[in-house]
């Protein structure tokens, strides 16, 4: 299988209508959850009569191990993802499994050992010659979809638990983890807009978007009208802080975000939407941690997925929803990728042409854009 379509949360489909009060309460479920993950606060997920207590690796405490370990109904199991499943293990997993759950010594069923194993980026992952293949329980895949959604690395230790027992640990459906996508989207309105005149478009707006249920917040910046005209220039741009903010080196990103608002600029019109999904959606934290993987050999995909990621996690619903609100069905996309067409196009929106937006290697992310062209399938001549 080609690696770019290897692709989890690419998601797409018919734009989203406004959720429900029902949907947008199960929303905020979900990032109470999320929030509760990152202080290492156990969470359980369910599905039906199956409960599934949840330890975020990164965010571990001895008080939340002792917790699993003493009140579940089996000793928990640790969960990875399939490919720092098999680095960890040192052996190869089945083809298209969800996860890997292995189970730990309770003398290394540490916070320290957790975090380590976890992290590829660990010289030395403390315990992982103690670690025994176990059976993958039931709910592994959205265990690791609800801490992919906290932005901390996709591994939790995870326990059977039994119905009532929740004393006081917040609850979510795995089935509301399946909608997630759909729900975030319908879920997105304006909430603020003003003139920031920029360097390269003097009359640009900046338009702030926030979903019901979740703190997440997008941004639209319009040049001109985009409204008005027949197929206004569009970017589909996710947020880079190293590239966009401080002018890295490593990726072209910043050179994209600046060239794409001066061709707006040059045609009268044109809306750049900046997305909240950093590093294709891993996160900041997580591109720096791939950023380390790259220095020592691999490249851009294949750190994504040492980390127990997949090639590219952003949710393209987003960007159709607020198309939709910015009364935009047509646009003339700015990008080299295909795959965005094919998303956009997807969610309802009408791509009336492609354009080319290259720039040329800096002499630091030359094999960053080669791998780009070569596994991720750019257009880049």
């Amino acid at each position: 299988m080609n690696p770019r379509h290897a692709q989890s949360r690419l998601s797409s489909g018919p734009p989203p209508e406004a959720p429900p009060a029902e949907a947008v309460q199960r929303l905020r479920h979900i990032h109470r959850a999320v929030s509760d993950l990152r202080r290492g606060v156990p969470v359980v997920l369910r599905d039906g009569d199956v409960r599934l207590a949840l330890l975020a690796a990164e965010a571990a405490t001895a008080a939340g191990i002792n917790e699993l370990a003493v009140r579940a109904a089996e000793p928990p199991v640790l969960l990875l993802a399939p490919t720092r499943g098999a680095a960890v293990l040192r052996r190869p997993v089945e083809r298209d499994v969800d996860a890997v759950a292995m189970r730990l010594p309770a003398a290394v069923l540490q916070p320290e050992a957790l975090r380590s194993i976890a992290d590829p980026t660990s010289a030395q992952p403390r315990g992982a010659r103690a670690a025994e293949p176990a059976p993958l329980p039931p709910l592994a895949a959205p265990a690791l979809a609800l801490v992919k959604l906290a932005q901390m690395l996709p591994a939790v230790l995870a326990a059977f638990w039994s119905a009532g027992a929740a004393d006081g640990l917040l609850e979510v459906d795995a089935a509301d983890l399946l909608a997630y996508p759909g729900a975030a989207a319908a879920g997105l309105h304006q909430v603020a807009v003003a003139q920031v005149p920029l360097q390269d478009a003097p009359d640009a707006r900046v338009v702030a978007f926030r979903a019901e249920g979740s703190g997440l917040e997008h941004l639209a910046i319009l040049v001109g009208e985009p409204d008005k005209a027949a197929a206004p220039l569009a970017r589909i741009h996710s947020e880079c802080f190293t590239g966009d903010l401080l002018g890295s080196l490593r990726c072209d990103c910043g050179q994209q975000l600046r060239g794409a608002v001066r061709r707006m600029a040059a045609e009268g019109a044109g809306v750049l939407l900046y997305l909240a999904q950093e590093g294709r959606g891993i996160g900041l934290i997580n591109k720096l941690r791939a950023y380390a993987l790259q220095d020592r050999g691999l490249d851009t995909l294949d750190a994504n997925r040492a980390l127990g990621w997949d090639a590219d996690e952003r949710n393209f619903l987003i960007a159709a929803r607020m198309l939709e609100e910015l009364g935009i069905s047509r646009v003339r996309l700015l990008t080299n990728n295909p795959d965005k067409l094919t998303a956009l196009a997807a969610c309802g929106v009408e791509i009336v042409g492609r354009e080319a937006h290259t720039f040329a290697p800096n002499g630091v992310n030359d094999e960053y854009l080669a791998t780009k062209a070569a596994r991720f399938g750019h257009l880049l001549d």
